[in-house]
């Protein structure tokens, strides 16, 4: 049984024939023609966080693939209530195809995968947010071709969407660097990972340093969901430094792409002349949300 948990999981190859599903599955999106392949399946959607995208893209991507989506909310839920996750896997094995959760602790999405019977798909958790990173790669990979010898530059913390780019991006082929304050690098477990691919990854504390001639540039909210309490504290360590604007801009590749997940905070991370200089690219990433993870429900879910 497949699970879609972290990109550490997979291989580069593995990833490049998901993104290769999600360009046909858009394809046939886009010419009226059918493609149900989860016709009569069920999949159940656990949020503990809130969401716009992710329930949306995957609601609606699973009606396209003929199944079902069921939204379950962790407040409705016995989850909420302190139910031992590895019960709640072992009954929602029982009702469905599938389970895509949307929480806070890696662990519980893995211990989902370990005690159910049935495909785990992670919607995003503190450590990693998959799903977005495919559509953020096939987002790249549209406009540019390919991925293999691009440069990829994240601005910001060293959160969950800095920990699978940098995972997804060396994955399929690209150099990566990061840029972030000292005390908001990623984790020890990705950066351990990175060493592996040498000169092909880099950590910086200035922003145009990692910026310089990339063809990618890529930044995030300062302070993630769950982490409001910490906004005032995050903004005096990111404030003015690790911003997306013209003058960082001004050191990339020409035709350097400008990706966001969303929601942005315009005059913070990125500013708005920037963004919206780019609104084209960050609106099909996040329209290619649905496309890759209909990919991913594909793959981890077709008999």
């Amino acid at each position: 049984m497949k699970h879609f948990l972290k990109l550490l999981d997979y291989s580069g190859k593995e990833i490049i024939e998901m993104l290769n599903l999600a360009d046909q599955l858009k394809y046939e999106q886009k010419h009226g023609i059918e493609h149900k392949h989860l016709a009569g399946k069920t999949l159940g959607m656990i949020f503990q966080k809130a969401s716009t995208r992710t329930r949306v893209s995957f609601e609606v991507g699973m009606y396209q693939l003929g199944g079902y989506p069921l939204f379950l909310s962790a407040n409705d839920m016995q989850i909420g209530r302190g139910e031992p996750v590895q019960d709640t896997a072992r009954v929602l094995s029982r009702f469905l195809d599938g389970i895509m959760i949307r929480t806070f602790e890696q662990a519980e999405v893995e211990a989902l995968a370990e005690y159910g019977s049935i495909p785990v798909i992670n919607g995003l958790t503190d450590f990693c947010h998959p799903c977005q990173v495919m559509a953020d790669l096939m987002t790249i990979r549209e406009s540019k071709g390919s991925l293999e010898g691009l440069k990829l530059c994240f601005i910001g913390d060293g959160n969950n969407m800095a920990n699978s780019l940098i995972v997804g991006g060396l994955k399929t082929g690209m150099s990566v660097t990061v840029a972030c304050p000292e005390g908001y690098d990623p984790p020890k477990e990705i950066l351990d990972f990175a060493k592996e691919y040498g000169d092909k990854f880099g950590l910086y504390r200035a922003p145009k340093e990692a910026a310089k001639n990339a063809d990618v540039v890529y930044t995030d909210v300062w302070a993630s969901m769950g982490q409001e309490q910490e906004a005032q504290l995050r903004a005096k360590s990111f404030a003015g430094i690790y911003c997306v604007d013209a003058d960082l801009m001004s050191v990339t590749n020409k035709d350097c792409m400008v990706l966001h997940c969303l929601p942005a905070h315009r005059g913070e991370e990125i500013t708005a002349d920037v963004f919206e200089a780019h609104a084209d690219e960050i609106f099909e990433e996040a329209e290619n949300r649905l496309h890759a993870q209909k990919a991913v429900l594909v793959t981890m879910m077709k008999d």
